[in-house]
């Protein structure tokens, strides 16, 4: 039994966006007009028009119009890009392509995945779909602004990725254990790849999420509030010990959850902003 799409009649903008992304544009995987035809033939679509040298970014909008009224279609187009066969030659792109997809996807009340590699969209709550995106803190940081290691980068995008697919599911505990997992995965990779010796005796495999925090402020790559606040994401974080929250006696919920977005976004803010002076202090000394 064919289960049923979830994709229904996408919106005139969001098939803009969706085009530019095809197209590859702003730094993301370009495609050539001939490429973009491929794409949608590795799709599943057939009868894909051979590129005639119009302009990229409108031939591939108006080949998306033409099948709007066909789900099946779109959702074809929107499983290839979250596709790991798509990136064979560059592999560590995909969860920013996701990522990108999922900036405009998510107003039409659906979202993509690629959970072990299977790519799938599912349904989620426009308003709940990306936490601390406004005020107060918004996130402006990538995660490949603030982490040197490709590899590593990917990874903990798929950690904010699944934080992400937690909380617009309502799974508010397993969204704040991975947002705390998510801090550890950064602070530790930043101490490693600027200053390993501020860990002292420690090992990566055994310092603490509280010494780490300590650290990147002591070094002063978080702010103040942010060191404090990430203490408080901490001790939630433990909340992966059912005992630990049983004896706590609180279930944290979707406002606790958010804090913690903007404890995250602050965190992250605060390391790009840092990563951005020691960059344009070495291109100081160097000239």
């Amino acid at each position: 039994m064919t289960q049923e799409s979830v994709v229904g009649t996408l919106d005139g903008n969001t098939l803009k966006e969706l085009a530019r992304v095809i197209c590859g544009d702003d730094h993301l995987y370009y495609r050539r007009g001939f490429e973009i035809a491929q794409f949608l033939e590795n799709s599943g679509w057939r009868n894909v028009p051979a590129y005639d040298g119009e302009y990229r970014g409108e031939w591939a909008l108006q080949l998306l119009l033409e099948r709007r009224d066909e789900p099946t279609e779109l959702e074809k187009v929107l499983l290839r890009l979250a596709d790991a066969r798509e990136y064979l030659e560059e592999p560590d792109i995909l969860p920013t392509i996701v990522n990108a997809v999922n900036t405009f996807l998510v107003h039409e009340g659906i979202r993509l995945e690629n959970p072990g590699g299977r790519p799938r969209i599912v349904a989620c709550d426009p308003a709940m779909a990306h936490p601390g995106q406004q005020a107060p803190v918004e996130l402006r940081a990538t995660l490949t602004e603030i982490i040197r290691d490709p590899k590593m980068a990917a990874l903990l995008q798929r950690r904010l990725d699944e934080a992400r697919t937690c909380y617009a599911n309502g799974a508010h505990v397993a969204a704040i254990i991975m947002l705390g997992s998510l801090l550890e995965g950064v602070l530790l990779t930043v101490v490693e790849e600027h200053d390993s010796s501020l860990m002292g005796k420690e090992s990566p495999g055994s310092i603490s999420l509280y010494k780490l925090i300590g650290i990147c402020h002591r070094a002063g790559w978080i702010d103040a509030d942010v060191e404090r606040f990430s203490q408080t994401l901490r001790e939630y974080r433990n909340f992966v010990h059912p005992r630990r929250e049983f004896v706590e006696a609180h279930t944290p919920d979707r406002d606790t959850l958010t804090v913690s977005w903007y404890v995250v976004n602050g965190a992250l803010n605060d390391l790009a902003a840092s990563q951005k002076t020691r960059n344009n202090e070495a291109r100081g000394e160097a000239g």
